[in-house]
């Protein structure tokens, strides 16, 4: 029984701190490298040679490539990101718009013509609809 027994309190608390920022700060690294990839792609300025010799200098050479790209174009990384979101939100906002079927508010007299429907085939009774009809018009 002369061999060590290595227990989880053999591990210092500072070393513990020390693996998960290293693990953080790699986590980071890799989020910060597909977002420059994505970048590349997205950005309408540059023409696909310079697409292209971004996109191997931040492959062969990952974390200086990445640097360099952040350092040299990182405020239009910002402004494509926020075009893109804007655009996606306008389609998003065009999608239900087209979905709904409206482009505006319904007009009183449309919701009055729908209430009158709904109490000719009988399903609100004729209290319901005055009460319905009090709430749309005021």
């Amino acid at each position: 029984m002369d061999s060590y027994l290595n227990l989880a309190y053999d591990y210092p608390v500072l070393g513990a701190f020390w693996t998960i920022m290293w693990i953080f700060l790699w986590v980071m690294w890799i989020f910060l490298l597909f977002r420059v990839i994505v970048d590349i792609f997205r950005d309408d300025s540059m023409n696909g040679w310079a697409k292209t010799g971004w996109l191997v200098f931040t492959i062969v050479l990952p974390f200086l490539g990445v640097f360099v790209y952040v350092i040299a174009r990182g405020k239009g990384m910002g402004r494509r990101e926020q075009e893109h979101t804007r655009a996606r939100l306008e389609e998003t906002d065009r999608y239900i718009r087209e979905t709904v079927g409206a482009t505006g508010p319904v007009s009183e007299a449309d919701q009055l013509a729908k209430l009158s429907e709904v109490r000719a085939r009988g399903d609100i009774s004729d209290e319901e609809f005055r009460r319905a009809k009090e709430k749309v018009l005021h």
